[in-house]
């Protein structure tokens, strides 16, 4: 069975004000002493605000939703203890007026220097999905294939509507802030590894990127492990929907590498069409219609019903279809992370959108 992990970004929020708070190294410390995590599985971010969690390598859907219950109910208790809460949305409804701090790491300094703005802008947590592959190789025929669902995926997962205290617009704000780096967005196609190698080591040599940790592609291949990680999604919710992404990325990527052993063709997309459905995604998550995988605009429902059906074969090979298909329905019933926001903050203001994305954060 093919391997999955997944990584997680949280935010930190004072208790009391809903602001965020820069309380990451302690919550870290915290966390790691307790029994519930293992070491390198609370990590540092970017911004003191917030910490990254990762599961350790999966098999099955069971795994990775006891291990991200468990990181989160870990991470949650070592916030407690130092009077913040941590917050799954992808964005934080309230902001100071002056930027968090930026984690003591050479590498954050360096891209605080670059970048001040941005970086002092970078308030968002993604989830990002590693699926394992046989080879380099394989892995760039996946990526190629991968391309034309990473709108869809955006689109289900968004659940960043709100920045400085205000509805965006858009149902993943974490999506266009992260689309400013110098190397993001919708990741382009390669004709093979010597390909994607010549060309990152052409990033490399100019100076416009300084490590291979700068490609913020929507999935690219992970410089650490024999994976392709998919980085497209906002970090949700609830653990089961962060489980849902995961099956569906596995399959997806069970499927590409079985279309790629049989010579299928890769799906011929143009980059600017890619590209404006990844915005038209980040900008409406499922409350309009979305591009399917050939470029034509159809009803989300339909879209959805679509990566079922060419996903169906690999869930059934592991035995995740019902659990799956249960959990999108759930989400064309309920709406994204972002629907649920924009009705708390209806309802009872941003206070009620921070107890929403902070007492959701621990629930199955």
């Amino acid at each position: 069975m093919t391997t999955i992990g997944v990584e997680e970004e949280y935010l930190l929020l004072d208790a009391v004000t809903g602001l965020p708070v820069p309380q990451a190294d302690k919550v870290r410390v915290a966390a790691g002493l307790a029994s519930l995590t293992a070491d390198q599985e609370v990590q540092y971010e970017l911004l003191q605000a917030q910490v990254e969690v990762a599961t350790p390598v999966c098999s099955t859907l069971e795994e990775v939703g006891g291990h991200l219950l468990r990181l989160r109910h870990a991470v949650g208790a070592a916030a407690e203890a130092h009077g913040c809460r941590i917050a799954t949305c992808a964005t934080p409804p309230l902001r100071h007026g002056r930027p968090v701090a930026v984690t003591h790491r050479a590498r954050y300094r360096a891209m605080a220097m670059q970048a001040p703005q941005l970086v002092a802008e970078q308030m968002v947590n993604g989830m990002h999905v590693h699926v394992g592959v046989p080879s380099r190789e394989a892995g760039v025929q996946v990526l190629n294939r991968l391309r034309p669902w990473l709108p869809t995926l955006t689109a289900m997962s968004a659940n960043s509507p709100l920045w400085d205290g205000h509805d965006t617009g858009f149902a993943s704000w974490r999506t266009v802030i992260f689309g400013r780096w110098p190397v993001s967005g919708m990741p382009p196609a390669f004709l093979d590894i010597a390909d994607h190698d010549r060309r990152v080591q052409q990033l490399l040599d100019s100076g416009l990127i300084t490590d291979t940790g700068q490609l913020y592609w929507q999935a690219r291949l992970s410089d650490r492990y024999p994976t392709i990680e998919v980085r497209c999604l906002d970090v949700q919710l609830r653990a089961d929907d962060a489980v849902m992404f995961a099956g569906i990325i596995r399959a997806l990527v069970e499927i590409t590498l079985a279309d790629a052993a049989a010579g299928t063709h890769v799906p011929d997309c143009a980059p600017e069409l890619l590209q404006a459905a990844m915005w038209h995604a980040a900008r409406h998550g499922l409350s309009d219609a979305l591009i399917d995988p050939r470029g034509s605009r159809r009803r989300a429902g339909d879209v959805l019903y679509e990566l079922q059906r060419y996903t169906a074969p690999a869930l059934d090979a592991t035995g995740d279809t019902r659990q799956v298909a249960s959990l999108v329905h759930r989400l064309l019933r309920d709406g994204t992370g972002a629907d649920r926001q924009r009705a708390a903050l209806a309802d009872g203001g941003l206070r009620a959108v921070t107890d929403l994305v902070s007492s959701e954060s621990t629930t199955p």
